[in-house]
């Protein structure tokens, strides 16, 4: 049997500068970048089609009352015209677009071509260090998360809402600090063709984790979204882990998850567009842990001067990581979730001072806090979903890191 899949989806074509250098491949111009993080004061995000390591903070975007794609707008806009060439704004924004953000302007940024595209990430993935024992704390426990489960369910046979994500949080404390540079490079040498990323999300804080889902990038007039949404953990077995992936394929329950989210973003960048174009039906995307479906969705600007946060900000929260209809899917996420979401399922990327960027939706994440690792998985609920298929999809979903750090349900 054979499975569609796709390879991540191209930058548009643009005129006149590239948004960011390309340099020519050579072996380990990309695993150099990643292995030079350093937690604290540098940014990183390795992405399909380049890899951008930013060190230091030169300005930091304020938290105002004004629209956020504004304020990037206007900072970018003065530094640039203070005299310096290439300005970028680099960061993190979370899942509540009223709390405050974690983005900035680096002192200095270093471009390099995919980590897909270099040889060296081939190389065997480093074994976690040996931390002692993690205490794993489940928030909430198993059964309240089916509980939620069954509650969104009944209130979607009512007629309440269409579709809602529930997430859940593995609270990891070890008896010292975890090595996060170590960390980065186990995700990104496992996922090599999608979202890595680590970034600062607060005094004290680290974000950091490998998503598989592109919010939307822009290049010049043109852009590049991908939803995902319906899920199927992977198998170490190949004849099992096609069937599942052609399964997903198939999956009434998962192709309507899936077509909620596409026609959402449809809506939402419908009037930024003169053309968009939308696949008929979705194809899979797969990462190391999990097969997901995936539509590609590219669409020609109507004003140039849009950017690519008036895009993301547009998007965000898709349905993917809220629901539908939002007010009610938030209404439930909030009476559901015992804990606040952060950063997790907002969005991390740049933007540089023409309007061109990536931002990538933030999941398959965990916070770093001194000695503890907030681990995130969410799960999309529709009216036939099972409270055991959504906590089984979580704990698949919570593999990513698990496997990372050398943990365990």
């Amino acid at each position: 049997m054979t499975v569609p899949t796709r390879t991540p989806p191209a930058p548009a074509p643009r005129t006149g500068p590239p948004a960011a250098p390309a340099p020519r491949l050579s072996p380990g111009a990309a695993t150099s970048l990643l292995d030079a993080y350093r937690p604290g004061t540098d940014r990183l995000l390795a992405t399909p089609h380049r890899t951008l390591l930013a060190h230091g903070t030169a300005e930091e975007i304020p938290d105002d009352a004004r629209p956020v794609p504004l304020r990037v707008r206007e900072a970018l806009t003065a530094r640039r015209r203070d005299g310096e060439p290439a300005p970028l704004v680099v960061g993190a924004l979370p899942f509540d677009p009223d709390a405050p953000g974690a983005l900035a302007v680096p002192e200095r940024v270093r471009w390099a071509p995919p980590l897909r595209e270099d040889p060296l990430v081939a190389l065997p993935v480093p074994e976690p260090e040996e931390t002692g024992p993690w205490q794993v704390r489940q928030v909430p426990s198993t059964e309240r998360y089916g509980a939620a489960v069954a509650s969104a369910v009944a209130r979607m046979r009512a007629g309440e809402l269409d579709k809602v994500v529930l997430a859940r949080t593995l609270e990891l404390t070890a008896p010292h600090e975890p090595d996060l540079s170590a960390l980065l490079r186990r995700l990104a040498r496992r996922d090599p063709a999608g979202y890595t990323f680590a970034v600062p999300s607060g005094p004290g804080r680290t974000l950091v984790g490998a998503s598989p889902e592109l919010l939307v990038a822009r290049r010049g007039g043109r852009l590049t979204a991908n939803p995902l949404a319906g899920s199927a953990p992977r198998s170490g077995d190949l004849a099992e882990d096609v069937r599942r992936a052609a399964a997903l394929l198939e999956s009434p329950k998962d192709l309507h998850e899936h077509a909620v989210v596409v026609e959402a973003v449809k809506a939402a960048l419908a009037p930024f567009c003169t053309r968009l174009e939308v696949p008929g039906a979705p194809t899979l995307v797969r990462t190391a842990a999990m097969w997901h479906l995936s539509t590609t969705v590219t669409g020609e600007l109507t004003d140039p001067a849009t950017t690519a946060l008036d895009l993301a900000s547009a998007l965000h929260p898709t349905p993917a990581v809220c629901g539908t209809p939002v007010e009610a899917a938030r209404a439930v996420i909030a009476a559901c979730e015992p804990f606040e979401r952060g950063a997790y399922t907002g969005m991390v990327g740049w933007q540089d001072a023409d309007g061109d960027g990536e931002w990538v939706v933030t999941i398959r994440c965990a916070e770093a806090e001194g000695r503890l690792l907030r681990l995130f998985a969410g799960a999309g609920v529709v009216a036939g979903s099972s409270p055991q298929a959504e906590t089984a999809e979580t704990g698949a979903k919570f593999r990513t890191f698990l496997d990372a750090v050398g943990a365990a349900l």
